[in-house]
């Protein structure tokens, strides 16, 4: 077996996520069933990713492992499974073979995440289901001294999911960075990267900032919330359309 590494972009909007799920389409399931197509395998091929999204969070750099039983050129293995995936939003923009115990996700030294919001009054049209679209004005100075509150190694307990199945809610949070475009006010970005984050913790830290720039949280609530270790203390989840997976370090 000789293992690949694939770096995949998609929109995530027609998924239930990245990972496999019985009753509802997966990317997982679309680039393993090209990649098995693409051998012509007799069983399915799996895929490991370096993070496993949510229905309706893209990715731009997202990073998988593959055992294929023969040696493929990578140039071959991109244009192969790109055609294999026409009909799907999902295209691999690089592969390299790499050493056989190398893993996308336990490897992985740090991702980096996007968060999208148009601030507008406007409704959207092109960007519906690619950003948050809040409608009331930000302030994006309060939101950025928000944002330094929760940088650096804390337990973040109330920005996980009750879900989470992390043995601890404590990280290291290494940026949590509000820009807005320059040429275009109306864009806001919110970039946040670490070594790795808890199940809906950039969703729960971004709806918080947005509190806060609406004016219904106070940069002194997001340090309580934080102290407060509890979840029903934090701030309100962002909806999943607006986040990007964009890169992840090796």
């Amino acid at each position: 077996m000789l293992r690949y590494k694939l770096t995949l972009e998609y929109d995530g909007t027609p998924y239930c996520g990245w990972q496999k799920q019985s009753q509802a389409p997966s990317v997982q399931a679309v680039v393993e069933a090209a990649c098995t197509h693409f051998m012509n395998a007799a069983e399915t091929i799996e895929v490991q990713c370096a993070g496993r999204t949510d229905a309706g969070v893209h990715a731009r750099g997202q990073v998988v492992h593959v055992d294929l039983a023969e040696a493929r050129e990578p140039y071959a293995i991109v244009r192969g499974l790109n055609a294999l995936m026409m009909d799907a939003p999902i295209a691999v923009i690089s592969a390299e073979l790499v050493a056989d115990d190398f893993s996308a996700r336990f490897d992985a030294k740090k991702r980096h995440y996007l968060y999208r919001i148009i601030n507008r009054p406007a409704r959207l049209g092109l960007d519906a289901t690619r950003a948050w679209h809040v409608h009331q004005p930000l302030d994006i100075n309060k939101m950025r001294a928000a944002a330094s509150c929760l940088i650096g190694h804390h337990d973040f307990s109330s920005f996980r999911s009750g879900a989470c199945q992390a043995k601890s809610p404590i990280k290291t949070l290494d940026t949590l960075d509000v820009r807005v475009r320059e040429k275009n006010p109306e864009q806001v970005m919110i970039y946040t990267s670490a070594r790795s984050f808890l199940h809906h913790q950039v969703r729960n830290m971004v709806g918080t900032l947005v509190y806060v720039g609406m004016g219904k949280w106070s940069v002194a609530d997001v340090a309580s919330a934080l102290e407060a270790k509890d979840r029903r203390e934090g701030g309100p989840m962002a909806p999943a359309h607006g986040l990007y997976l964009m890169k992840v370090e090796y």
